[in-house]
Order: structure tokens, then C-alpha cells, then sequence
């Protein structure tokens, strides 16, 4: 039984599944913490707001 998991696994499939996973968690959090640091505050400036969106309506 574990030689058909091990032989489903070491396929191929899977493990690029859970690397692309994996970067894509980490891109994501690139992604936010860079829009976070430097793009939210840049609008906050540019309209004069504080660059707190959060409870914008």
C-alpha cells in the first residue's frame, strides 16, 4: 500500500503542486507587505489622507 503512495508522490505532480504552492505564498506576501510600505502611503500623500484605508467607505 505505501509503495503505490510513495510511487504518487515521487511522480512529479505533486511536488511541483506543493512548490508552486509555496511560492505563491511567498510571492503573496511580498506583494503585500510592498503595497503596504510604500504604495498606501504614496496615495495617502498624494490625496491628502493618512493613508489608512481600512474604514474607507
Amino acid at each position: 500500500m505505501l509503495n503505490g503512495f510513495k510511487d504518487f508522490i515521487l511522480r512529479g505532480n505533486v511536488i511541483s503542486m506543493a512548490i508552486g504552492l509555496a511560492v505563491g505564498a511567498a510571492f503573496t506576501a511580498v506583494v503585500t507587505g510592498f503595497s503596504n510600505a510604500f504604495i498606501t502611503p504614496l496615495i495617502g500623500l498624494a490625496t491628502r489622507g493618512t493613508g489608512d484605508f481600512s474604514k474607507a467607505t
